[in-house]
């Protein structure tokens, strides 16, 4: 049976363009190499010039790039130009997301509220929509997935909730991230490459073919990297991560828990940060349980955390 035309393969065949200058999208990058995907069904491997070493700008993942093809054979090239950016991420480094897809597991283990929170945060900075994934709910009750969607619905994040194991929820997922570029974050062990295994098959044996070429493992995502599930639509499946750390005014980290907005006209002074005041919109509204406890403690910690990196600048 012939391969879908998304599956890139960078096979030999010849070039049908009239000149060797093409556009495309870096869909990986490792040891100075950068694999362009064309958008159509082909990889090539290339490398950056220069002149962006020199200007400090390193090609990112999601780059859309113009690139020189060197050797058609054996699909080389050059990037000569990276185009401009709707956006840029840090952690996981990237460029052109336009949504956040942050995997969980439920259950086995429960899952790092404190780090979920932190990823929010980040993502908010950036102004990138998050989605929120809980995969493993084959191993727990429909009770679980009500108290997190209690939790993080009224923040303003979506939440799905999966099983990779026996395929539940998937289709909805798919209609999320049709016609956009996905990045996919989370801890490791949570069941990420599953989860992108499961949406596009092809994708093992995608990241097999690239890893044979620089001889690197198979099945641990060390680097991100991004697969075309459909047309027009992306998912970037990134290395796990265990710890983040934020870098923001405190006064700033209020903006990014939006389910404190709707009771800050109950607070006595303008600008109040919801710590240490004591007549507080939002601490009502804690008492009352109509804001988490987990996410204004968790709120208090980071809040603290700069407020101690800024003290430590003076």
């Amino acid at each position: 049976m012939p391969k879908p035309e998304r599956f890139w393969k960078a096979t030999k065949y010849p070039l049908s363009w009239k000149n060797n200058r093409m556009t495309g999208k870096i869909i990986k990058g490792i040891a100075g190499f950068y694999y362009v995907h064309d958008k159509k069904s082909r990889i090539y491997e290339c490398r950056a010039k220069g002149i962006f070493r020199n200007r400090k700008v390193k090609p990112l993942v999601g780059d859309d790039v113009e690139f020189t093809v060197l050797d058609d054979g054996t699909g080389e090239g050059n990037i000569d130009t990276i185009l401009p950016r709707k956006n840029q991420l840090i952690r996981p480094a990237s460029a052109n997301v336009d949504q956040a897809l942050v995997v969980f597991a439920i259950t086995h283990p429960e899952p790092n509220r404190n780090l979920l929170d932190r990823f929010l945060v980040m993502m908010g900075t950036e102004k990138i929509p998050v989605i929120i994934c809980f995969n493993k709910v084959d191993l727990c009750g429909r009770e679980l997935s009500d108290v997190y969607q209690a939790i993080y619905e009224p923040a303003g994040y979506q939440t799905v909730f999966v099983s990779t194991y026996e395929g539940t929820g998937m289709e909805n997922l798919r209609q999320l991230l049709r016609g956009k570029t996905t990045v996919l974050a989370g801890p490791s062990g949570v069941g990420k490459s599953s989860l992108t295994n499961l949406l596009l098959p092809e994708a093992a044996m995608e990241t097999g073919d690239i890893s044979e070429k620089i001889q690197r493992g198979r099945h641990t995502t060390r680097h991100s990297q991004l697969f075309c599930v459909e047309e027009n639509t992306y998912l970037m499946d990134t290395p796990g991560f265990s710890f983040l750390t934020l870098d923001m005014e405190p006064q700033k980290l209020k903006e990014y828990f939006a389910e404190f907005t709707p009771y800050e006209e109950d607070c006595k002074f303008l600008g109040c940060v919801h710590v240490g005041e004591k007549i507080c919109g939002v601490k009502e509204a804690l008492k009352s349980g109509k804001v988490s406890k987990s996410r204004y403690g968790n709120y208090l910690q980071i809040y603290e955390e700069l407020k101690e990196k800024e003290r430590r600048k003076y």
